[in-house]
């Protein structure tokens, strides 16, 4: 494969890539890259959001270069300020560690385990002495450290920013600079970080890191990152019939999103996608060749068969129409005032009527508590047998 050739691979769905000068000699002078990126076990699962990074390293691990799979054993322990408007609260060391044994176990459904050095930054933080932290933290000024986006914004605003956040994006630096990294990938939102990285590597004399920033996935919403904490996720461990359901839900714009950063289908195949639906192609039938090749990624194929029969049977069982009117909700609504504001209902208490007696449904799925708060997400709202609206809960 030329240099062309890779770098065409490299840049597929990337942000930016900084110095692209710099990337091209690299490639020209070493046949082997270290490629880093790391991940805080702040949560027991990785979810879609996670795998756009580590679907790039599956992507540079199949051209032959060393996967630098680091987990921030350490960092987590400090809590990444990034894009906070307040100080995280730091996790204690016994969550930490069950976190990082669950991300072991499920990032090997992606990368090659034999071919993935993942390392745990606590092996040297943890050797580092006091006065060494020190010369660590003498690296960057605080001048610097307001640059950041979201510091900047707490400061000026007068919200607290406590020291120990300052420390961060020097921890996650000084991991490029004992790693010896080439390359290191890293959401939009770490830029800042990244470019630390660089900065250490070129005062400790060592040859400094190209930084590659891959887009931030949107949850089921559409509009905010994808999170736990807010519900607009889809876990790599849901269940097949869950994981289906909830990527037949996403908008048929956001569709593309996930295609070019999670599918591995060649970017001609995508277009030509594209092309089809313009000419009427059923998007649903689009979603499922999304949603089978996730399912055979973190599951296996006959799942993702089995998934889409289910779904399938669940609505044309119900008669769901392709055409409905659509509603655009704020999270928060109770699903007795969705019904009457979408119509399906003409009251709440009709709405409680019809979920008492069985008739309403959510996705082709009884609704049982009258009282629900609906997720985050666009799913299909049903009343009776012929009353129908697509809604989106943001």
């Amino acid at each position: 494969m030329n240099i062309d050739e890779t770098l065409a691979i490299f840049k597929r769905g990337s942000d930016e890539i900084l110095p692209l000068d710099e990337l091209k000699d690299k490639l020209k002078r070493k046949k082997v890259l270290k490629i880093k990126a790391g991940f805080d076990p702040t949560a027991p699962d990785l979810h879609l959001g996670h795998t756009v990074l580590i679907n790039k390293l599956k992507q540079l691990q199949d051209l032959g270069h060393e996967i630098q799979f680091l987990i921030g054993d350490f960092t987590a322990m400090i809590g990444d300020p990034t894009g906070k408007s307040k100080t995280r609260p730091p996790l204690s060391h016994e969550q930490v560690q069950e976190n990082s044994k669950s991300y072991t176990e499920q990032v090997f459904k992606i990368l090659d385990k034999d071919k993935t050095n993942v390392v745990f930054n606590s092996q040297w933080m943890e050797q580092m002495t006091p006065m060494e932290f020190v010369q660590l933290s003498s690296k960057q000024t605080v001048a610097r450290m307001l640059e950041r986006d979201d510091f900047s914004k707490r400061y000026k605003a007068e919200q607290p920013i406590s020291i120990h956040e300052f420390l961060y994006p020097l921890v996650q630096g000084n991991d490029s600079v004992k790693l010896e990294s080439d390359v290191e990938i890293g959401g939009t939102d770490q830029k800042f970080n990244l470019l630390v990285g660089r900065e250490l590597q070129k005062q400790a004399g060592k040859e400094q890191q190209v930084i590659l920033t891959m887009p931030i996935l949107q949850g089921l919403d559409g509009v905010q990152k994808m999170s736990k904490s807010l519900d607009n996720y889809i876990g790599i461990d849901d269940p097949p019939d869950e994981m289906f359901g909830k990527i037949l839900s996403i908008s048929d714009e956001l569709m593309w999103r996930y295609f070019e950063l999670l599918s591995f289908k060649p970017l001609e195949v995508i277009k030509n996608l594209k092309q089809e639906m313009a000419q009427g192609k059923n998007p649903r039938d689009i979603k499922f060749m999304l949603a089978n090749e996730l399912i055979t990624r973190f599951h296996n194929a006959k799942s993702g068969q089995q998934a889409q029969q289910n779904f399938i049977n669940r609505f044309s069982k119900n008669q769901i129409p392709d055409e409905m009117e659509e509603f655009i909700f704020v999270a928060g609504i109770k699903i007795a005032n969705l019904l009457k504001d979408t119509g399906l209902c003409p009251s709440t208490s009709n709405a409680y009527q019809m979920i008492k007696q069985g008739a309403a449904r959510i996705n082709g799925e009884k609704i049982t508590d009258k009282n629900l708060v609906p997720k985050i997400g666009t799913k299909v709202y049903q009343v009776g047998k012929h009353r129908f609206a697509r809604v989106t809960i943001r």
